[in-house]
């Protein structure tokens, strides 16, 4: 009986890549890394403008007429929990059957479905079609890689896409989103003179999590809490100024916490600061029950020079009154899967304006575009700017395409069970892959995944090794 490669490989290129930065627009260093991979197993390979790498293999000896196979991965994560994403290691360990990060994300998106992929090239011993291991950028915090592909990159027209996170699935389609900044423009002004009290306002213990797949799950965005204390501040705006505004930690991701600093001129203003603090902190309790660690405190800090003009306050707060956070509507044909919702993810003050993300998603691309502009126009009647970061269309598959019944017989011969076939509300790079390559066929596996985009990120060891051992199989089978 012929011995199947083990996981092993896959783990220690996992272990490499943590030790390799690559935020979202940060891509440069892991695709030399990609480079020099291909380079030192003697591969072909491609890089393009936007830094997305294309490794091919030829096929195994026999395999030489079947179809070339595309492996699709992408090679950013979103860092949460690092002071700083361009030189902090990630530190993973093991613990009770999963992987995990120490204090920061794990990078298992999409870092292990990689990992697999670059140790089927380096391993001569497993049977496969013509291979393109294509892996993208930004696709977190934007999906430029994968929309400006050129029309030449890729050669096959079947995608196995190991970016999935529902070990127990076949992802078969995703929504369709677009990411918005918005900027509210500002000229700050000189902080009080005289008797202040100086507040930091900290919003901490969130769940955050995926914008998209967790978007349900009853969890407190910190710009609810946020939007709760800029309201009563705007009660008190002859005696109370903000000087800073910073909420959430990544575009894509629901923000876990944030934090405030405001400039208190009367005795009676920091009384009812204080009271309002503890009066959400009840709230939140009673609201997300599914986020029990989410509160607020309130600390002395140093002054501040310069305070932001409270028409500007007033702007943001109308802004975030009028734009959904959370799910907008359920499908009524797929029970339990959201169809359309919006997520506030960072809400930052910078030097001359205040910066607002907003990621919409849907699996109907005209109610995307709808919710979309009506959220711009909201910014636009405030004077705001906005501008579409990215676009992504959403994408379905045939469930009965002979390619995903294959797939799916797979998973039974190897595992013993057929997963399940599904539409996620998260988005994929398959729906630009569908309109830049046409008749192309993707289905999307990969591990048990946990808490993806939060320090909580885990994913399941045994899933790794199953779905590894159903990659090589169905590589085999193709």
């Amino acid at each position: 009986m012929v011995t199947q490669p083990s996981t092993e490989r896959v783990f220690s290129i996992f272990q490499e890549l943590n030790q390799i930065p690559r935020p979202s627009h940060h891509e440069e260093q892991v695709a030399n890394y990609l480079c020099q991979f291909a380079e030192r197993i003697h591969l072909e390979y491609e890089r393009d403008k936007e830094n997305c790498v294309v490794i091919r293999k030829p096929a195994s000896p026999g395999y030489e007429g079947a179809e070339p196979i595309v492996l699709l991965n992408h090679m950013d994560m979103v860092c949460v929990g690092m002071n700083d994403p361009l030189s902090d290691p990630i530190e993973a360990y093991e613990e009770d059957g999963w992987m995990k990060a120490r204090g920061t994300s794990l990078g298992a998106d999409n870092g292990i479905g990689l990992s697999m992929a670059l140790a089927v090239l380096e391993d001569d011993s497993i049977l496969h079609p013509a291979l393109e291991v294509i892996t993208t950028t930004n696709e977190e915090d934007g999906m430029s890689g994968a929309s400006q592909l050129g029309k030449d990159f890729l050669k096959g027209r079947k995608v196995i896409n190991l970016d999935s996170e529902d070990y127990d699935t076949i992802t078969t389609g995703a929504a369709g989103a677009c990411l918005q900044f918005h900027r509210i423009r500002m000229k700050r002004r000189s902080a009080p003179d005289g008797k202040c009290q100086w507040l930091r306002i900290n919003i901490e213990g969130g769940l955050g999590g995926h914008s998209g797949v967790d978007i349900n799950k009853g969890r407190c965005s910190a710009q609810i809490p946020a939007r709760a204390i800029l309201k009563t501040i705007c009660l008190y705006e002859d005696d109370i100024d903000v000087a800073r505004i910073e909420i959430g930690e990544a575009n894509a991701s629901i923000a876990s916490k944030g934090e405030m600093v405001i400039c208190i001129t009367s005795d009676e203003a920091v009384e009812m600061v204080k009271e309002k603090i503890d009066s959400i902190n009840q709230q939140l309790c009673k609201n997300y029950p599914q986020d029990p660690k989410i509160s607020c405190r309130y600390e002395v800090c140093e002054p501040k020079d310069t305070v932001i003009p409270m028409e500007v306050i007033v702007a943001l707060l109308d802004c975030l009154e009028r734009i959904p956070q959370g799910v907008v509507k359920m499908s009524a044909v797929m029970p339990g899967t959201v169809e359309t919702s919006n997520n506030v993810g960072r809400i930052v003050t910078e030097k001359d304006h205040i910066f607002v993300s907003t990621h919409t998603r849907s699996f109907i691309d005209r109610d995307m575009a709808m919710l979309s502009e009506k959220i711009a126009n909201t910014f636009s009647n405030v004077g705001a700017d906005s501008e579409i970061v990215m676009s992504a269309p959403a994408w379905q598959e045939d469930q009965h395409s002979p390619f995903l019944q294959l797939v799916s017989d797979t998973f039974l011969e190897v595992l013993g069970w057929r997963p399940r076939m599904v539409a996620m509300h998260f988005v994929l790079e398959a729906g630009f892959f569908v309109q830049h390559y046409p008749g192309i066929q993707i289905a999307s596996i990969g591990p048990r995944i946990v808490e993806p985009h939060s320090t909580s990120e885990r994913v399941e060891i045994s899933t790794i090794n199953d779905i590894w051992q159903v990659l090589l199989k169905l590589l085999k089978r193709l």
